[in-house]
């Protein structure tokens, strides 16, 4: 097994382009083991709606990046307290779901610190009956990763805040995530040690039986489709909040000036349509609005970029257009 240099990069982008750069380009007849630390994220699942699985507000206030990946299951948080690794190997039969085939190290490592750690139910590690890495596997035709994520001392409350949906109502059609009581693997050492010491033991570990470490650097020319891939995918709206399956959104608030409800129907993160209901009172007709709204990417930027110009007071009288955005969105 071969240990692979990120550089110690942190932007969650560059890490995912790595990573699936590896698994699609790096040779079948071995073994890797990747291990990187991200900047405070949310790391959404492919079959997810990200808007289903943030709270958009304190995503976009505290600079959180929002990623999706491309392994299934649900979304994660990420920060510099949280420690995630990746086995890429060739395609068995067999392999899909068995995760304690790729946890079983990690469990051991940890019992090995002191930490009560187990695999339960499909892909979590607990630990005192809370969990501490979630899971999530990705195959191609001949080549595969198993990777999960180590809570060892990341701010759980802002897991919390994060990932606490605020939307009043979504139907879609993706995944969505389980909550789980979250814990850090720091409350269960035996001992005090830091992330880096952390990191450490874990590459100890699993290079015990090896002898010692041996590593993959990618070269240059590497590098470049490494950061190509991150900038042409896991920089964009389109692969990250677009790729979201087909949902409806209602949002109904109640204003000073009447009850707005408001029903949209979103594919590929477009407004396909969108209607307005509700007791409240304007001089111009809501369908112009509606008309004006349809077609555009379901986010905040793009909501106020379509209304500049507008008077929502026109159509809802009373209120403001950024009350408007801030309802809708």
């Amino acid at each position: 097994m071969l240990l692979i240099d990120n550089r110690d990069i942190r932007d969650p982008r560059l890490n995912l382009a790595l990573e699936e750069y590896a698994v699609r380009h790096l040779p079948a007849d071995e073994n890797y083991v990747l291990l990187y630390i991200n900047e405070p994220s949310i790391i959404i699942g492919k079959n997810q709606n990200t808007l289903e699985e943030i709270n958009h507000d304190y995503v976009r206030a505290k600079g959180i990046h929002v990623v999706r990946r491309i392994s299934g299951g649900g979304a994660v948080y990420h920060d510099f307290g949280n420690l995630n690794f990746s086995f890429i190997q060739r395609y068995r039969q067999g392999a899909i779901l068995d995760f304690a085939r790729f946890t079983g190290p990690i469990v051991a490592i940890l019992n090995e610190l002191g930490v009560p750690a187990e695999l339960t139910g499909r892909n979590d590690i607990l630990a005192g009956g809370r969990k501490i890495s979630g899971n999530a596997q990705f195959f191609t035709a001949n080549k595969m990763f198993s990777h999960g994520t180590l809570l060892f001392d990341s701010r759980l409350e802002e897991v919390v805040e994060a990932l606490n949906v605020k939307m009043s109502k979504i139907t879609s059609k993706g995944l969505k995530s389980v909550r789980s009581r979250v814990a850090n693997i720091t409350e269960f050492l035996d001992g005090t040690i830091d992330m880096n010491g952390f990191r450490d033991r874990i590459i100890d570990g699993l290079f015990a039986e090896q002898g010692g470490v041996t590593r993959h650097e990618f070269d240059d020319s590497e590098w470049d489709a490494i950061r190509e891939l991150a900038q042409t995918k896991y920089h964009t709206w389109e692969w990250n909040f677009g790729s979201s399956p087909a949902f409806n959104v209602q949002k109904t608030h109640r204003f000073p000036i009447g009850e707005i409800d408001a029903r949209v129907d979103v594919k590929k993160g477009v407004v396909q349509s969108i209607r307005f209901f509700g007791d409240f009172f304007g001089e111009a007709d809501v369908a112009d609005l509606e008309a004006q709204l349809t077609g555009i990417r379901f986010d905040r930027e793009a909501i106020a970029e379509a209304l500049a110009g507008v008077d929502v007071s026109k159509y809802f009288a009373g209120l403001s257009d950024a009350e408007f955005v801030d309802f809708l969105y």
